[in-house]
């Protein structure tokens, strides 16, 4: 499995993983996008709703941690989840990307926001990996 919920005493911890980097981040919006409302990204459907996010920062946790924070963003500025994403660039510190989603009436979780605590990206085993808290 590439998005695991592992067990905190207060918060969502999400440990995700990925072939690629893209793939890492990736996963890491659809991981978030089931928090905020379970099963959503699972469904086929079309996006209503894309908008284009662009991210620097000093490396390639922050910027996971970054992007994930813009993208949860939008989801409240938008009242949307989004669950598809295209990278224009994506490199170990900056991403210009174009998300995609659809919109809500009700998040059944709420996210305050996503933490530094125990990120990490880095490779093992030949995949990329994270763990990713939520503060709820």
């Amino acid at each position: 499995m590439w998005i695991e919920y592992l067990p905190h005493t207060a918060d969502i911890r999400m440990k995700i993983r990925g072939k690629t980097l893209e793939t890492l981040f990736r996963n890491g919006i659809i991981g978030m996008g089931h928090i905020l409302k379970e099963g959503f990204c699972e469904k086929r459907m079309s996006s209503d709703l894309s908008l284009k996010i662009h991210v620097e920062s000093s490396d390639t946790t922050c910027l996971l941690v970054d992007f994930l924070s813009e993208v949860l963003s939008a989801s409240y500025t938008e009242k949307s989840i989004f669950c598809k994403v295209d990278f224009l660039t994506l490199d170990s510190s900056e991403i210009l990307a174009e998300i995609h989603g659809m919109r809500v009436e009700v998040f059944e979780e709420e996210i305050k926001a996503v933490t530094y605590h125990e990120a990490d990206v880095h490779k093992c085993e030949g995949l990329w990996e994270s763990v990713v808290v939520f503060d709820i």
